[in-house]
């Protein structure tokens, strides 16, 4: 592959993905290996990968699996996905190693809103940046759009049972035909077992029998389903709907959640065939009935028809970086709202396309007190699969704002401090990447720390993170300037992950799936974040069936026997507590989780903590200003 052409000062990262020269997606696919027959071309430049490769290769030997997490971020983000993209970049095009890429397919609230895309930046990105930062291959619609077919199922349930007698809606159910014969859809025989009942003819059904199979009763106070949509929009975070004439009345609060917090995002991200995804998205709980008993997708009738609109979805879409390493895109889920991590089926596959001496280098999002920690204790709990290397992302601005150093706020100008050296301001400030680092030793994972060097930073301050990384237990740091040099800027981080990979890791987890829901957050507040105590709020949510209060949930979930299952943690990026402006590494303080929600289809409990939202608003500048497109050309303006 010819050398990559470096401009000083650095183009803006449009500029140069787009004067950059792809090779034709064939042309990585089959360096992977992969046949015509292992892939489904989209155009010239993108590929779905067919999840039958994992099977064809599943007595190759595992390449390395390295995780890249960051220290706790300003608003501006700290170049994590750089780093990810910057780092397989030295490992394949530099040090001729066998890498492949996983990360998330961006969400276009953050596209259009305040953080910008999510290719990489400068010359370590993920390419063509437009098709990856917009529709891509159009996962995230099929699952706004399973999303909220299930919704609509929900509403319009309701409305007919409370607006039919049993036999007329046994009769629109399961209409007769012209000899007065019926049958039960094939989804519909899934309710007949959970209620224990064996008929398989509609007219042997007594008239008990026809009142329970018909009737779902949905209370509408426990449902937790929501609308989606992939755009910041803070108007519809709680809204009423049914207030048209036809709907007779019946309204009821709710409100929308952004799209990569859907539980079938989540689904996406850790199911491991189609056959598992349709389980999954039967298994998806609304809410519960009148009795207490949960209503799930297939209850209502609607998991087959969610399965697929999202049989695509499930294959990992094949791109590459600027130097023509390969990447696997898939799933997108947020990680403060969500688990924050790309797909297991694209972890696997892509560690049997590596083989024994290769790399697999996928990001987890934000902090790694949140990326990170779900990464370790939700995707590696049901992928079986562990990693040899976690890389730590800092940066000194980040750092010295963790020091002390005044607020940074996106879309204004950096203070004075951010710009100057002030080794006193970065040292203090490490107190927050020493407790990434102990986080990551507490899991039994070696670490390194990719610092990230910026145009302002000094090689004194480069040199104190350094020393500081070491002393908190660090098994290296290197300097990083894969922004402004691609790969050749990332070769002394590339080498000290190779080095690290060849460590003993002893990978456990923060809690055991034994221990109760309450002491499973306790675990993760007290370990992780480094709270004191947690409190379980009993006041309604401030948001319209959003989830259960936190206090009532513990328990009603654990009846419902959802007690075993591990714990997604919805809390702010920006620090370890509940309260974004609390910097550093705060301890002994009072962690607050709201409410709770069962995303019973992907196997979690989802703690919604502090005043953490679901779905984010625009600021008052967004990106979209600077986004346009050339009319002559056609080619897209302004993304970054």
């Amino acid at each position: 592959m010819p050398p990559l052409q470096v401009v000083h000062p650095t183009p803006s990262d449009i500029e140069i993905a787009q004067a950059a020269q792809p090779v034709p997606i064939a042309t990585v696919a089959e360096r992977l290996g992969l046949e015509d027959a292992d892939y489904e071309p989209y155009g010239h430049l993108k590929a779905k990968v067919r999840l039958e490769v994992r099977d064809k290769l599943a007595d190759v030997p595992s390449g390395k699996y390295i995780v890249v997490a960051g220290i706790t971020p300003t608003p501006l983000g700290e170049g994590k996905s750089t780093t990810t993209v910057g780092l397989c970049q030295a490992l394949g095009a530099h040090l001729g190693k066998r890498v492949i890429t996983c990360v998330r397919q961006p969400s276009q609230g953050p596209t259009f809103g305040i953080k910008g895309g999510a290719a990489g930046g400068g010359y370590s990105q993920v390419i063509p940046m437009e098709e990856f930062n917009l529709h891509m291959t159009g996962d995230i619609h099929a699952i706004t759009a399973a999303t909220n077919l299930l919704a609509a199922a929900i509403d319009t349930r309701m409305f007919h049972e409370a607006t039919q007698s049993d036999d007329a809606l046994f009769n629109r159910l399961c209409p007769p035909d012209q000899n007065g014969g019926r049958r039960f859809a094939p989804v519909m025989l899934r309710r007949l077992a959970k209620l224990g009942i064996t008929a398989t003819d509609p007219n042997q059904l007594t008239p008990e029998e026809r009142s329970k199979f018909v009737r779902l009763d949905i209370d509408p106070a426990t449902i937790t389903w929501r609308r989606v949509l992939d755009t910041n929009d803070r108007f519809l975070r709680a809204i009423t709907i049914g207030q048209g004439p036809a709907e007779k009345g019946m309204t009821r609060g709710t409100g929308f959640d952004i799209a990569v917090a859907s539980e079938v995002m989540a689904i996406l991200a850790v199911t491991t065939s189609l056959a598992d995804m349709r389980e999954r998205l039967g298994r998806i709980v609304i809410g519960s009935s009148r009795a207490g008993v949960p209503v799930t997708a297939d209850d209502l009738g609607v998991g087959g028809a969610l399965t697929v609109l999202m049989k695509d979805a499930i294959q990992p879409t094949l791109m590459q970086t600027l130097e023509e390493t390969p990447v696997l895109v898939h799933a997108g889920p947020f990680a403060n709202i969500a688990t924050g991590n790309s797909s297991i089926v694209a972890d696997q596959i892509a560690l049997k396309l590596a083989g024994a001496e290769g790399y697999v280098v996928t990001e987890a999002g934000f902090g790694a007190d949140i990326g990170a920690e779900k990464f370790c204790n939700i995707k590696c709990r049901y992928s079986g699969l562990s990693p040899d290397c976690m890389v730590i992302v800092a940066t000194v601005r980040a750092l010295k704002m963790h020091g002390g150093g005044p607020p940074v706020v996106a879309g204004k100008p950096l203070d004075h401090a951010y710009k100057t050296e002030n080794l006193d301001l970065v040292r203090a400030g490490c107190v927050n990447l020493a407790r990434h680092i102990a986080n990551a030793r507490a899991f039994g994972i070696p670490v390194v720390v990719a610092i990230n060097r910026f145009a302002t930073d000094t090689d004194a301050e480069l040199e104190v993170v350094r020393e500081e990384a070491l002393k908190a237990g660090a098994d290296e740091a290197a300097v990083a300037q894969h922004h402004g040099l691609g790969g050749a800027g990332a070769v002394d981080l590339a080498n000290a992950v190779i080095r690290t990979c060849q460590k003993p890791a002893n990978f456990e987890f923060t809690y055991p799936l034994d221990l109760s829901l309450k002491e499973k957050i306790e675990a993760i507040a007290t370990k992780v974040y480094g709270a004191a105590s947690v409190e379980f709020s009993p006041e309604a949510s401030v948001l319209p069936s959003c989830g259960l209060q936190a206090e009532a949930a513990l328990e009603s979930y654990t009846r419902q026997g959802f007690g075993g299952l591990p714990v997604c943690m919805a809390k702010t990026q920006y620090s370890f507590s509940n309260d974004p402006a609390a910097k550093g590494a705060p301890s002994g303080f009072t962690f607050k989780v709201r409410e709770l929600r069962v995303a019973a289809g992907a196997g979690w409990i989802i703690a919604v903590c502090g005043d953490m939202s679901m779905i984010p608003g625009l600021p008052t500048r967004p990106a979209y200003y600077e986004i346009d497109v050339d009319p002559a050309t056609g080619r897209v303006l302004g993304l970054s």
